[in-house]
């Protein structure tokens, strides 16, 4: 008789066993964006004026990544990783969408938290955008998130969640004022969010910090943490780091007291290099004359640049029992997240236009080798790069013209030009950028600027003794007008 019982329980077990798989199979997932973020800014990576116990506990426990990609700017990463999609097929590759413009990320792409709601996850958006804000139709809540906290633009005041006045910050479309810094806003919305979760319905929750990013703030206490470091800045950055790394700790802490941390998926990176050029430092400050306090370590150059420094960035993932604990080398794209995260969570793509990402779970669980053997930088009227196995070409297409050619095997600190040397590879590299680029959208920053820069207005005429510009008399039309040169006169009289 117990033999018998013994029997029918674990045909019992077999029998829901599919069922027990298919829930454990859908992991939560958060997946983490520190905004210009030095490569080695975080101690996994080498930073030793700067402690970041957090993080390096997640990329000791998981896979730290040697070669992760994103874009050389903030929007078209985040465009990258919400689409599975270059930039350039619709295009956001060029620059940030500026804070006075009114475009955003095309409506008609299908977007990974919609992919995700589609196959029974809770979505939200905590922290930054930055992929439209001048019309709610681009706002998160419209694009598949259930629940949106933060900012929609790019450069924020930390302490008065505003640029120029104007506030930013909202929750579910409806703005927010209250007092904090915004790092530490973030992180404990983040920690109520997971508190509320049922753990019987997987959420995936894209938590966005806009630290490090301009301007330079931090909470006293954190910057006194760094009095050892001699540089004002650097000193304030660190500070801004440490709190960071103490939030994403927090979050950490609540999976775990909420018990939801063994079926859940953390994913750690930057939106792109740390900034080397005070000219992509952002605009609510002059930089030009400040140190600027990012450490991509040996990558050359950082935010901006098609260079390493500027797109690849720092970035681990932690699954416990799930990611073997190793550094992987395999090549790795923002493109690529969303078909990962689709995989993983037995989502749909189908409603999706063409994917550029792979599925790259194996190399990030396992360290296989990556599917992916090519990296599109970017491809802009006036530049473009692309890496092919070793071989990486930026190519400069505006007067003066350049092209850079490097082995990244041999080179991959990219000291030594070697296009001369080799022109097959360089005319083949040219040959898919050109490709590509008669592949592109047009850039709406370009349509942007040139919109701006070309509209008619009034001169910014100067004058002998420095006061306003004379004043025309009458309302004769100007050659802009009518196309001609001479103005309207007076008919004749007869």
């Amino acid at each position: 008789m117990k033999s018998n019982r013994s029997t029918l329980l674990l045909a019992t077990l077999a029998l829901f066993a599919p069922v027990l798989h298919a829930a454990d199979s859908k992991p939560n997932i958060v997946h983490i964006v520190a905004d210009d973020l030095g490569f080695k800014d975080v101690g996994f990576n080498g930073a030793t004026d700067i402690q970041t116990p957090n993080l390096d506990a997640l990329a000791k426990g998981g896979a730290k990544f040697s070669q992760f990609y994103v874009q050389p700017m903030c929007t078209p990463t985040r465009a990258a990783l919400m689409t599975g999609r270059y930039p350039f097929r619709y295009g956001l590759q060029t620059i940030v969408i500026p804070g006075p413009a009114g475009y955003g990320l095309d409506t008609t792409e299908f977007l990974l938290p919609q992919c995700l709601k589609d196959a029974g996850y809770a979505t939200a958006i905590i922290g930054k955008w930055h992929l439209g804000h001048a019309d709610t139709k681009f706002w998160p809540k419209q694009r598949g998130f259930d629940y949106q906290y933060g900012a929609m633009i790019g450069e924020l005041d930390y302490y008065t969640h505003s640029d120029a006045g104007v506030l930013d910050w909202f929750r579910n479309n409806k703005p927010v004022k209250e007092k904090g810094y915004t790092t530490q806003l973030i992180g404990a919305d983040a920690v109520k969010y997971i508190n509320g979760q049922d753990a019987k319905k997987p959420f995936y929750l894209y938590l966005t910090f806009n630290a490090p990013h301009t301007p330079y703030q931090a909470p006293q206490d954190y910057v006194d943490r760094y009095k050892s470091i001699e540089d004002p800045t650097r000193r304030t950055y660190a500070g801004m780091v440490a709190c960071l790394d103490d939030e994403i700790g927090k979050v950490v802490a609540a999976l775990d007291k909420k018990g939801l941390r063994e079926n859940t998926l953390i994913i750690f990176h930057s939106d792109n290099g740390g900034t080397k050029n005070a000219m992509f430092a952002g605009q609510m400050a002059d930089l030009s004359k400040t140190k600027i306090p990012c450490d991509n370590g040996p990558w050359r150059d950082g935010k901006g640049s098609l260079f390493e420094g500027g797109c690849r960035v720092v970035a681990c993932a932690n699954w416990p029992g799930k990611i073997k604990p190793q550094t992987v080398d395999g090549i790795m794209h923002a493109v690529d997240i969303y078909p990962t995260l689709a995989a993983l969570a037995s989502a749909d793509t189908k409603k999706c236009k063409p994917l550029d990402g792979l599925n790259v779970w194996d190399t990030i669980a396992e360290g296989k080798p990556s599917p992916r053997s090519e990296v599109i930088y970017n491809v802009e009227p006036f530049r473009g790069a692309v890496r092919q196995g070793d071989w990486k070409l930026i190519w400069r297409s505006l007067i003066p013209t350049s092209v850079d050619l490097f082995n990244l095997a041999e080179d991959p600190y990219e000291k030594n030009n070697v296009a001369a040397a080799h022109a097959d590879k360089v005319a083949a590299l040219q040959e898919r950028i050109n490709a590509l680029g008669k592949e592109s959208a047009k850039a709406q920053a370009l349509v942007y600027v040139a919109g701006v820069g070309l509209a008619h207005g009034k001169p910014n005429m100067a004058s002998e003794n420095g006061k306003n510009p004379v004043k025309a008399d009458g309302d004769g039309h100007s050659i802009t007008d009518d196309g001609i040169g001479e103005t309207e006169t007076a008919p004749a009289q007869h």
